[in-house]
């Protein structure tokens, strides 16, 4: 179907953070699926985990358990703390769906609506789609059958002045990805959760890009030291295989009946155990510590670049925009492609950087240094389009 256009380059085989196309050209992957693929490609403790699960027990259903899915649950909530439970499912979106379904359960008599925020994204089927602020995706689907209430990205104010008593939930990103990477003040959170609790909103955290290690903590609520109702995972927690997680805590862990909710393929064996192999190479690499490092030192590189293409950089970790002055972006992926880098055009003024999390300084080195020259010639390729 025409709803990805046609695909500018046909990938074929990856290893580590490189990546090749069907005609041989060598990449280097700085987008790495959408913050997916945390190991890079081939990396041997996914294969083996993925390969030895796979030949053991591959698919159970949701009618009978299974030993790395309660070993997995274990581990996330372990990294987590407190009291919590998890949903396993196949995606973000259907980790949001969730999340949605359970504050839904959990509430009140009288709580009718939510609150999200404007430019943020939570998925594409009709539920999350609800509590997406990108018009452009979400109108032509409409109406939907839930009232949701968007104030802009990070204002405490705003978000104040749209939650009381019969609000259902608030459900933010710490960080807005498909907006253009673009952080909420410093505090936001720890404002959201007192606000929760002031008022009885359950407070969702959409962690599907920010979680499992990508701004160089677990989850990048840790860093606020602030806890939610609701935390939804996807993205890079398998690597590369398809699994979601939507963690309650407190009363939210224990929120669904029985019946209430379900997955075929949620929680897959094979998905668990690559989910498994993230945690324990995360862990044992201490790749936390070389997110932070990598990413601070990829932030001072793109902070001396003078070029009057780049107005900056925004981000955490290995998460982290160009800002552009003008709606330059998709110039700027498309002359980094054709000298071997892959970076996303997340918004029209600005590109995407979210590597593998093992990337290594000199490939960093070697991105930082093309940077320029990618820059003139989008320069020199946004000068020849015709003016309207």
């Amino acid at each position: 179907m025409p709803n990805y256009g046609i695909p500018p380059i046909a990938l074929t085989v990856g290893s580590g953070c490189e990546v090749y196309d069907a005609d041989g050209r060598q990449y280097l992957d700085l987008i790495a699926g959408i913050a997916v693929s945390s190991l890079g490609h081939g990396h041997p403790a996914l294969v083996n985990a993925v390969v030895r699960q796979a030949t053991t027990l591959a698919h159970t259903s949701n009618l009978f358990v299974h030993e790395r899915e309660i070993q997995l649950a274990e581990r996330l909530i372990g990294l987590l703390g407190g009291d919590a439970k998890v949903f396993f499912a196949n995606s973000g979106t259907e980790a949001n769906e969730a999340a949605l379904k359970l504050v839904k359960r959990a509430a009140s008599p009288g709580r009718h609506y939510f609150v999200a925020a404007d430019k943020g994204f939570h998925g594409r089927s009709l539920g999350a789609l609800a509590l997406t602020g990108k018009d452009v995706i979400r109108e032509p689907f409409g109406p939907y059958g839930m009232d949701v209430r968007f104030v802009p990205h990070g204002d405490l104010e705003a978000l104040t002045e749209a939650v009381d008593e019969h609000c259902v939930a608030v459900f933010v990103e710490p960080t807005q990805g498909e907006a253009g990477v673009v952080p909420a003040p410093e505090g936001y959170l720890a404002g959201v959760r007192a606000l929760c609790d002031r008022t009885g909103a359950a407070f969702v955290l959409d962690e599907i890009q920010s979680g499992i290690g990508r701004t160089g903590h677990w989850f990048a609520h840790q860093a606020e030291e602030v806890r939610p109702d609701v935390l939804t995972l996807a993205k890079g927690l398998g690597g590369g295989l398809p699994i979601g997680a939507c963690v309650g805590f407190g009363r939210f862990a224990d929120a669904f009946d029985k019946g209430d909710h379900g997955s075929t393929f949620g929680g897959n064996p094979v998905a668990c155990a690559a989910a498994l192999a993230v945690i324990d190479t995360i862990e044992d690499q201490d790749l936390l510590e070389h997110v932070r490092a990598m990413g601070g030192v990829l932030a001072e590189h793109l902070e001396r670049i003078d070029h009057p293409l780049l107005a900056g950089q925004r981000g955490s970790g290995l998460w982290r925009a160009l800002e552009l002055t003008g709606p330059h972006a998709a110039h700027v992926q498309e002359q980094a492609a054709v000298r071997g880098f892959l970076v996303n055009a997340v918004a029209p003024d600005a590109v995407r950087i979210a590597p593998p999390l093992v990337i290594t300084p000199e490939e960093l080195a070697v991105f930082i240094e093309a940077l320029p020259t990618i820059l003139d010639a989008a320069e020199a390729a946004a000068t020849k389009e015709p003016q309207p």
